[in-house]
């Protein structure tokens, strides 16, 4: 059984720093952290969905920005979309392919950060969602795994965390998620440059 836990934290740990060591990935990230804060500069909001324990992840995100991370800070408008009355209203009427795209079309507009969470970039109702998204007008990001599946390069922005293990590519999006919050409080609420910014406009 110790090795069994040795060598879950050493594949763990191995790709960690494939993924710290992957440039591309790093300044995905960046960017798409400028880019929910001009969102949020803008009065935007952010949409989040996933399955499974992609969902749980993108509540994780969600709340996160609606709570709070590391700092006391106005709320920050997200959601995932997690309700069970919807996705089993939409799945029984529409099918589950149609449950994150219906969501979108409800409660996204223009100018809104939508963001997929598959960990083998086939999911067929994120992909959905994120078409939808892109035809409302809002910017798309997607977190993914694999070799990025059907989703790759289909949304404005894209993290791919390198493994084939859904346990691992999981714990990496959950990394990313805790970075990206980091990464948006600050620039929001800790940097000068921020200050100028009334709070009416991002809340």
């Amino acid at each position: 059984m110790i090795e069994t836990i040795k060598t879950a934290l050493s594949t763990a740990q191995d790709l960690l720093q494939a993924f710290r060591e992957d440039a591309a990935n790093l300044q995905e990230i960046e960017k798409l952290a400028h880019q929910i804060v001009d969102v949020y500069s803008h009065k935007g909001k952010l949409i989040v969905f996933g399955n499974g324990g992609s969902m749980c992840d993108a509540m994780h995100l969600a709340e996160e920005l609606t709570g709070r991370y590391h700092i006391d800070r106005p709320a920050l408008a997200a959601l995932a979309i997690s309700d069970a009355g919807h996705l089993s209203c939409v799945a029984n009427d529409y099918g589950y392919e149609n449950v994150f795209s219906r969501g979108v079309e409800a409660l996204a507009n223009a100018g809104d950060m939508v963001i997929g969470l598959s960990t083998s970039g086939n999911s067929a109702n994120v992909i959905k969602g994120l078409q939808t998204a892109t035809e409302k007008g809002c910017f798309t990001a997607a977190l993914l795994g694999k070799s990025g599946g059907k989703l790759l390069d289909t949304c404005d922005f894209q993290i791919v965390a390198p493994s084939s293990d859904t346990a691992r590519i999981q714990e990496i999006h959950g990394i990313v998620i805790h970075i990206l919050i980091s990464l948006v409080e600050t620039e929001l609420f800790l940097t000068p440059k921020a200050s100028a910014i009334p709070c009416t406009q991002i809340c």
